[in-house]
């Protein structure tokens, strides 16, 4: 056995024999491979004495082995490489295993088989007790030095620089494995030295619980030095370095912290070794569990499951404390440790107020400039937000409950890309064939395709040859996909809404990167590509944007007053600033005397900007609901058209009353059992000739007016763009770069406002009034009394109320006397005069409304036992008191 000159392969074969081990004959020629056509029989059968006579005649070059596993009985090698002994690794891990209390187990290992390899490494046999051992498990490694590549890892790393040389320091060969034994000598190994035992033998292997083995493949991997890729959630986000040498918070905590406060009641120190921290549990149980100091970023690593980290994930200082105390949210740790005094004192940052850039194409001077190129989208400050994932998961899905639970695990992770949540449940953004964007919602088909495409999801079946599990590739059923769907929430980013161009952010910044901005729930999906910005705005760029909005693209239109042109601006700024403040908007009716006069032109400029949904007004107010609903529910699109109504159409409906008052819209979507809610932030635009308004729509309009003045308007020409619309589609992004331009630079300057008492639409009105004064664009909502002309009902009742008090002054008459005495004035239902009970009803609905300055005040005549109306005139004089 032990004479290395002359092995006897037979009595080597026979000891192991003996020992219940399974025998397999080496080739000669080192490549440690097995001498047998197929070894894979004695994976779990074990060979017989015959076969060993057969396999090692005398005097024949043969190498030994043994398989192991199930077949030998429930032993497992672990294996110390050559340079894992030169590093002192073994001594390391024994020093470990004393300090877990793991001593005793481990000295039996030691002792009980240990061989010693020709590359000077160490072979150590234990058998498990009462479960099946595992297959072979990589416990150990680092990164290759350079002295040691060969000759095809240096040919590896000169094809792809960035790959990995691993060196395996510690491993194990367990169910379907094998390891060369001593007397293997000569050309068995590569180097012709032989293998020989320096402890104990087979006879003597320990054997000890699956627990117990488990404490010690985790002590194993705790001397891992392979670097391991680290996850912004248990480190923190690389942040670039703050200016002037600010500290973050996070940053300092890195600094001072010390690894004992942080896991004080968690862990405490066991031992240290080489600068390494090894810690078991605060009360002293159990042994080793996690380590602190390997390598040079000081993370902490843990061993085991049972704790409140992660097992095997590295974590910073900054990233336990964020777990430990704040759920992981790293913004919330951040302000508490500012609380406490860590970091700097943080600048405030301005939007347009930016670090100074080192190179000349970044300041942004070029942006409104007619020959400069857009960027690429991926070029922005701090660039797209979009949400990366490293590796497509797997996902075991044999038990339907657990496929569900992995699902929605995914999500919680942020696993699943370009996926969110919205009123009704997970969606996605896309293009349609327009190229504008879809919001769609996903059905039980949907969500099984996108996991089809994203997850590799499998089932386990059992090998009935083989008695192996195996994974077999399929797909989550329908009936899981609809209960995921089916839940009330989901663990998913939530979709606010979708912007086609920059928008300012609520707090006052720009969000300008394409993708889902998490800062705001939205989503942007350029309409057009987006020009780098400068930093700051300039007053040479702030002209300049004038000169393209004011100076060229609304320049040649015939508005009736500078109050349409003021208007029109201000819808056209308003997708820009929707994000900044809250409420609803008013409607955009565009509308001019004759067809021909640029109506088309104004909604196409919003177009090629934004992007619009382009819908015809309905017959009826149940289509009208739909239409409203269909469009918040299913298009991207932040303008929404009802084009080319008919000449003369009076927006009268309460839906659209309804619509136009309200920050939220509710309805129920078409083949859907439930209501669904969505917010209301669509710029709505009418365009048609003639229109009116009649109800409560009056206020609700925000009115632009066209008037060429002139026989064949379409045939004008001598614009200063030319045709418009080839210039809006060689320059729309020049033009946002303008809007984008006109509004930060408002910002810049304080945001001033105008207060403006609009009611609902007070804020966004304010805002705007302030927005245009500062551009020197007047007019805004000052046609009040255009816009009275323009609304039917109004023009019809203050002439009817002021020819009522011309004749009865106060007095209060019946609606029998009012039909009578004012028969060509009195308000008409078709054609024929009211009836006097239906006056009396259409006065109840518009009692205290003024009209003008007139208003109806119904007098009870309690002897009489009617109802009598007088009008009131409203002329408060700075008194407080009416006329009556």
């Amino acid at each position: 056995m032990t004479d290395e000159r002359t092995p006897d392969m037979r009595a080597a074969a026979r000891e192991y024999d003996d020992c219940g081990l399974c025998v397999l004959p080496i080739k000669a020629d080192g490549s440690k491979a097995p001498a047998v056509r197929s070894w894979t029989p004695y994976k779990v059968t074990r060979s017989t004495p015959e076969d060993h006579d057969a396999w090692f005649p005398a005097g024949k070059a043969a190498g030994i082995a043994v398989a192991y596993g199930a077949t030998s009985g429930g032993i497992e090698l672990i294996e110390f490489e050559g340079t894992a002994i030169e590093e002192d690794l073994l001594e390391e891990v024994t020093e470990i295993m004393q300090a877990s209390g793991l001593g005793e187990e481990w000295q039996a290992i030691l002792t009980g088989w240990a061989s010693e390899s020709p590359s000077g490494g160490r072979h150590f046999r234990v058998r498990l007790e009462g479960t099946p051992v595992s297959g072979n498990m990589k416990l150990a490694s680092r990164l290759a030095r350079p002295e040691e590549y060969t000759l095809e890892e240096k040919q590896r790393l000169a094809e792809k620089p960035a790959s990995r040389i691993v060196r395996v320091q510690i491993e194990t060969r367990g169910e379907g494995g094998y390891g060369l034994v001593e007397p293997s000598s000569g050309t068995v190994h590569a180097t012709g030295r032989p293998y020989r035992r320096i402890a104990g033998g087979p006879a003597t292997i320990p054997t000890i619980s699956a627990e117990r083995l488990d404490s010690i493949h985790e002590i194993c991997r705790m001397v891992d030095a392979l670097p391991k890729a680290e996850s912004p959630k248990t480190t923190g986000k690389a942040l670039p370095p703050l200016p002037d040498g600010g500290l973050r918070p996070g940053d300092d905590f890195e600094r001072r912290a010390d690894w004992a406060k942080i896991l004080d009641g968690i862990f405490s120190p066991v031992t240290t070794r080489g600068g390494i921290t090894y810690w078991g549990w605060a009360d002293g149980k159990g042994g080793v569990k996690a380590t602190t100091g390997r390598g040079d970023a000081d993370r902490l690593y843990v061993f085991t499951t049972s704790s409140e980290f992660l097992a095997e994930t590295p974590y910073s200082k900054f990233g336990a404390y964020a777990h430990l105390h704040h759920r992981g949210n790293h913004k919330a740790a951040a302000a508490a440790l500012r609380d406490d005094g860590y970091g700097s004192a943080p600048t405030r940052r301005r939007l347009s107020s930016v670090p100074a850039q080192a190179q000349p194409f970044s300041d942004g001077s070029s942006a409104l400039d007619p020959g400069h190129a857009p960027d690429p989208q991926d070029g922005f400050e701090g660039g797209p937000q979009l949400r990366a994932v490293s590796a497509r998961p797997e996902l075991d899905i044999t038990n339907e409950a657990d496929g569900i639970d992995g699902v929605l695990a995914l999500m919680g992770e942020g696993r699943l890309p370009d996926l969110y949540k919205r009123s009704g449940g997970p969606c996605w953004v896309y293009r349609d064939d327009n190229d504008d964007p879809v919001v769609q919602q996903l059905g039980s088909d949907n969500l099984r395709a996108y996991l089809a495409d994203h997850v590799s999801s499998f089932i386990l079946k059992r090998n009935p040859l083989t008695e192996q599990m195996e994974e077999h590739r399929e797909l989550l059923m329908p009936k899981s996909c609809a209960t995921v769907l089916g839940r009330k929430d989901w663990p998913l980013p939530l979709l606010r809404g979708v912007v086609t161009s920059p928008v300012i952010r609520p707090d006052g910044s720009l969000l300008e990167s394409p993708g889902y901005d998490r800062a705001t729930g939205l989503y942007l999906e350029p309409r057009v590509p987006l020009r780098r910005l400068q930093p700051q705005v300039t007053k040479d760029s702030l002209d300049r944007a004038k000169s393209i909005v004011l100076g060229d693209v609304l320049h040649d239109f015939p508005w009736v007053k500078p109050s349409d042109r003021a208007n029109f601006l201000g819808a056209l700024l308003t997708p820009i600033l929707r994000a900044y403040f809250h409420g609803p908007t008013q409607m955009v009716a565009i509308t001019a005397t004759a067809a021909g006069s640029g109506k088309t032109l104004l909604k196409d400029i919003l177009k090629y900007c934004y992007g619009t949904a382009d819908t015809a007004w309905p017959e009826n107010d149940t289509e009208l609901r739909k239409s409203i609903t269909t469009q918040l529910y299913g298009t991207g699109s932040p303008v929404v058209v009802f084009d080319n109504l008919p000449n003369g159409f009076v927006l009268k409906t309460s839906i659209l009353s309804a619509l136009l008052t309200g920050e939220h819209w509710g309805d129920r979507i078409l083949g859907a059992t439930g209501k669904v809610t969505m917010r209301n932030d669509r710029l709505w635009v009418v365009t048609g000739n003639a229109l009116r308004t009649g109800g409560d729509n009056k206020r609700r309009i925000l009115w632009v007016r066209l008037d060429p003045d002139c026989p064949d308007p379409d045939q004008r020409d001598g614009f200063r763009v030319g045709d418009l619309r080839p210039w809006l589609r060689a320059n729309a992004s020049t033009l946002v770069a303008a809007l984008v331009t006109f509004v930060r630079a408002w910002l810049a300057a304080g945001a001033p406002i105008v207060r403006v008492r609009k009611g609902d639409y007070s804020e966004w009105a304010s805002m705007m009034a302030g927005l245009l004064h500062y551009l020197g664009v007047e007019g805004w909502m000052a046609d009040t009394a255009d816009a009275e002309n323009q609304d039917d009902e109004q023009q019809e009742w203050s002439l009817f109320l002021e020819m009522w008090r011309d004749t009865y002054g106060a007095e209060a008459v019946a609606t029998g006397a009012v039909i009578k005495g004012l028969p060509n004035h009195v308000p008409r239902k078709g054609d024929e005069p009211p009836s006097a009970n239906q006056l009396g009803i259409w006065l109840k609905a518009r009692q205290g409304r003024y009209f003008g300055v007139h208003k109806v005040v119904m007098v009870v005549d309690s002897h009489r036992k009617q109802n009598l109306w007088r009008v009131d005139v409203h002329a408060d004089r700075g008194a407080g008191r009416h006329e009556s």
